[in-house]
């Protein structure tokens, strides 16, 4: 009799079979299942090909969280954020972020016998709270205007600096944007532009608090005396909308005594990102009201076939109610004193960052790190390279700052940005610092002459 032979184990290693020898349709759906590993792994190794999130310098987005908070985050996935009578703790939480918000920028609808009572709805991102407290300023000027005004034309006047999102706004709601042009030598709004563009269409003004192309602050007090002295004597009444998405979770901390929110009477609706420095990941953003009549009631709807009476205002219907348990946590987690901490670290590190670039010969500082975590600082003269070859140069390692021109009015100025997030140490500004160095020495003798100009992959 022939021996006996052993039966090997079958070997299967993870990159045989079907993943390495089939490529997996992209464009339709596969003809056959995929056990769940194998459909993790091919999925896992595609996304290493993204750069990664950490040392991507031109996101405002958050791109660490506290394990706690990420745990808190996949147990909630599955419940639908407008499933307010199922899911009744999670309504609740999120009623509570907005009070807090609201609270935090000096809301009027704030009273000690109904704590709830705060004006405000959280979104996915400032994206949709800047349609929703749009829609409430159009509403409101129609309800000024009377009868008449289906034969008029809205208007909404606001620096060329602002974030695409109003212009869509104003596309997708038939608003005419009156952009109010930068200068060479200055990258935000004035009260004079605003008072020479107004008119009794207007229905509002949007002042921004952080702006995303320089991180500066706009004189928002200033924009908001100069309308309140032209109401005084007669003038037009135009109500002031806060686009405060980079800066409404930085300021109350790093600039307390700085007035720019509900303090300011003329201010009537504010918008927040949660997802930039509520330190929360993407997507959930706030918009808030001074009060109650500055949100129509018109624009609320109230639906019940999903179980009891649902008041709602918002652009989307179903949405994951993760976020907003994410956003809930920090604030537990943190409180006032937590942000203060944070803030402050961030400002440092931002700060050190722009002393830096400073004392270098090769750059002039537009905004250094004070105002809220964000550098933007742009070639100080000619050095035979541009600042899209120094991004370029760069991304060679791993660090990915953003190279882009400015709007209208300084269209030939070219910027670059570092946005200070949670997650960058002080030891990864100093890395990065090294790095910019050697790349600075390899440009200084190489001199592209602009060659990475026509490669922008960076979108404002």
């Amino acid at each position: 009799m022939s021996p006996t032979r052993s039966h090997a184990p079958q070997v299967a290693p993870a990159y045989t079979g079907r993943l390495a020898m089939a490529p997996v349709p992209s464009l339709r759906l596969p003809d056959d299942a995929m056990d769940p590993d194998t459909a993790y792994r091919f999925i896992h190794d595609e996304l290493m090909l993204d750069g990664s999130s950490r040392l991507n310098l031109a996101t405002f987005v958050t791109t660490w969280m506290d394990p706690q908070a990420e745990k808190l985050m996949a147990e909630t996935f599955d419940k639908n954020m407008i499933d307010k009578d199922e899911y009744p703790a999670t309504a609740a939480i999120e009623q509570r972020c907005v009070c807090m918000v609201a609270d935090l920028f000096h809301a009027e609808d704030l009273r000690d016998d109904d704590p709830s009572s705060a004006v405000g709805v959280s979104t996915i991102g400032s994206s949709e709270a800047v349609m929703l407290a749009g829609l409430a300023m159009k509403w409101r000027w129609r309800e000024k205007v009377g009868k008449d005004w289906k034969g008029r034309t809205p208007n909404l006047v606001m620096g060329a600096n602002v974030q695409v999102v109003w212009e869509k706004f104003c596309r997708y709601f038939d608003v005419e944007p009156r952009y109010l042009p930068m200068a060479e030598d200055r990258y935000v709004i004035t009260p004079e532009q605003v008072l020479q563009n107004i008119d009794e269409d207007t229905i509002g003004v949007v002042a921004i608090l952080g702006t995303t192309y320089t991180g500066e602050l706009e004189p928002i007090a200033e924009i908001c005396s100069a309308l309140d002295d032209l109401a005084a004597g007669g003038g037009l009444d135009v109500p002031v909308h806060v686009d405060a998405a980079s800066g409404g979770f930085v300021v109350p901390f790093l600039h307390p005594d700085l007035e720019w929110d509900f303090r300011l009477p003329r201010v009537v609706s504010i918008n927040v990102s949660g997802h930039k420095y509520g330190l929360t990941y993407p997507g959930i953003g706030f918009v808030v009201w001074r009060n109650s009549e500055w949100l129509p009631e018109g624009l609320v709807f109230h639906v019940n076939y999903l179980g009891g009476d649902m008041p709602t205002f918002t652009l989307n219907f179903s949405r994951p109610g993760n976020q907003v348990v994410g956003q809930y946590y920090n604030f537990l987690r943190l409180g006032r004193g937590g942000y203060m901490q944070v803030m402050q670290c961030l400002s440092q590190t931002a700060r050190w960052l722009g002393d830096q670039l400073r004392e270098s010969e090769h750059f002039e500082v537009v905004a250094d790190g004070s105002a809220i975590p964000v550098v933007s600082f742009k070639l100080a003269g000619d050095f035979g390279y541009t600042e899209f070859d120094v991004s370029q140069a760069l991304r060679s390692y791993g660090w990915q700052v953003p190279a882009y021109t400015m709007p209208e009015g300084a269209a030939d100025v070219t910027m670059l940005r570092i946005v200070v997030r949670e997650g960058f140490s002080a030891d990864l500004a100093r890395a990065l610092h090294d790095d910019l160095a050697t790349v600075l020495a390899h440009l200084d003798e190489l001199k592209p002459q602009g060659h990475f100009d026509r490669e922008q992959p960076f979108a404002h």
